[in-house]
């Protein structure tokens, strides 16, 4: 796990985060929002044999993407919802600890606060849900 500056642009910062991952295979795709449409960083994936998607970035000229690849993008607002989530965390908005350490933790905990309110984990089942998370299925 690393943390970087808030102030480098988000392209620049997927070489090191795919070098700090806790996985061993890299992704075969990685998506990303409209800033990460750009030529240096398809070809520094391309390298890796990672496709990008991301949807067209209007400044370019050239379209990059096309509808069936942009398919996997709809589902991304899943991680804008965590981060949305980890915004309610002062510490974790404003980052007030001077280490590194100290904010990452404050990042894991906001993580298990968001973890601890979700009802799978209390063992109730979400609405629509086949099962009650509780091992056994409809079927038995």
């Amino acid at each position: 796990m690393w943390t970087a500056s808030g102030e480098r642009h988000e392209t620049k910062l997927v070489e090191g985060t795919l070098n700090a991952r806790f996985v061993k295979a890299l992704p075969k795709k990685l998506i990303g929002d409209r800033a990460y449409d750009s030529d240096g960083l398809d070809a520094q994936l391309a390298t890796r044999r990672i496709e990008m998607i991301a949807p067209h970035n209007p400044t370019r000229k050239t379209k990059t993407q096309d509808g069936r690849a942009l398919r996997r993008y709809r589902r991304r607002w899943h991680v804008e919802r965590l981060f949305a989530w980890m915004m309610r965390f002062r510490r974790v908005v404003t980052r007030y600890e001077h280490r590194a350490e100290n904010f990452r933790g404050f990042v894991k905990l906001a993580c298990i606060a968001i973890l601890l309110r979700q009802p799978a984990f209390r063992g109730k089942s979400r609405l629509g849900d086949s099962y009650p998370f509780n091992g056994l299925s409809d079927a038995f």
